[in-house]
């Protein structure tokens, strides 16, 4: 009888139509008109170098890949061997894509021009592994993705390959991260809602799990490293305070992929607020506040830095720094009517 019912779940479940992550995208394409198959081509290797980074976290307390490789960053912070290992993988998979011009990585120093063709029309930029310190304790990490078409002068010749990447957020052709935790999920947008493909292994393929996922209006967490307290601007604590007031529960991950994924789909609100040594804020612009500031608001969320809207910033630098407050819409709200006039 068990083997019976057993049976009739598998059939049902063989009943529903798996879409992986590329079918999903090529049945998307027809709304960009000219992009033909190259950005499915180009989110492959997205998907593939997540793959192999998922494998050695899998596998991180059996091989020689926890620690640290006693090198320091650009950002200042050690690496760790995952670190690099990840970075590499994704410098690997997308170098070799025709139409990605540029790369630029949170672990490098300064970007990568791979190609100066008008080709090559894409500059993708990244954060290999977030959250990374995190990874000999078994916490959640990630990595996250931003995709931005490069501008026409970065193309051109004699052009500055590299000018294309100081755009804004609100350029930006579509973003994503992957968290790597009990599963490993793939997030993305490309300005036509917020979609989620989970890997199975049985396949080794990522298939579509969380169709339009939309950030409830409302949650019930908060998230902040309440450690720093008393180095944040008056007005945060003050915003900590109504929402304890308001019965707020406390979830703070210490991995800006786990907390936000959390905030997605539970709703509330993330806050990474800047401090007396780090006034203007820790999490960098470009590979980290623009990705989930995009993703924030095709779910319906908002995301800023305390006062300007995150997507509407101007970078200056690849590694700028940004306080980043983003969530649901009423607890967004209720932040703005905390902040000084």
């Amino acid at each position: 009888m068990a083997s019976q019912l057993n049976t009739e779940k598998g059939a049902r479940r063989m009943d529903r139509p798996i879409i992986t992550v590329q079918q999903y995208i090529l049945q998307e394409q027809q709304h960009f008109p000219g992009v033909s198959g190259e950005f499915s081509w180009l989110l492959s290797g997205i998907t593939l170098a997540t793959k192999m980074i998922q494998a050695k976290v899998r596998r991180a307390g059996l091989t020689d890949i926890l620690g640290s490789d006693a090198q320091v960053n650009v950002q200042g912070e050690i690496q760790q061997k995952l670190d690099i290992y990840a970075n590499n993988a994704l410098l690997h998979c997308l170098g070799v894509r025709d139409s990605v011009g540029v790369l630029a990585s949170e672990e490098n120093d300064e970007p990568i021009a791979l190609r100066t063709s008008g080709r090559a029309k894409y500059a993708i930029v990244f954060d290999p592994l977030d959250g990374s310190s995190n990874i000999d304790v078994n916490v959640s990490v990630g990595t996250i993705f931003s995709i931005l078409r490069r501008s026409e002068a970065s193309m051109a010749e004699g052009g500055d390959p590299l000018e294309g990447l100081l755009q804004p957020g609100n350029k930006q052709i579509a973003a994503g991260y992957v968290v790597y935790g009990s599963s490993t999920i793939l997030v993305y947008t490309t300005g036509r809602g917020v979609h989620g493909f989970t890997l199975d292994p049985s396949i080794g393929a990522y298939v579509l799990s969380h169709e339009h996922i939309k950030m409830p209006s409302k949650g019930k967490y908060y998230s902040i490293n309440e450690a720093y307290r008393d180095d944040f601007p008056a007005h945060y604590g003050k915003y900590i305070d109504e929402l304890r007031r308001q019965k707020y529960a406390s979830r703070y991950v210490g991995s800006l992929v786990a907390d936000f994924h959390r905030t997605l789909l539970k709703g509330g609100v993330f806050l990474y607020p800047p401090t007396a040594d780090h006034p203007n804020g820790k999490l960098r612009l470009l590979y980290e506040a623009n990705p989930m500031a995009f993703i924030a608001e095709q779910a319906g969320g908002a995301a800023h830095n305390g006062t300007t809207r995150i997507l509407d910033l101007q970078p200056k630098s690849i590694h700028e720094r940004t306080p980043l407050v983003l969530g649901s819409r009423e607890e967004m709200a209720r932040f703005a009517e905390c902040r000084p006039t």
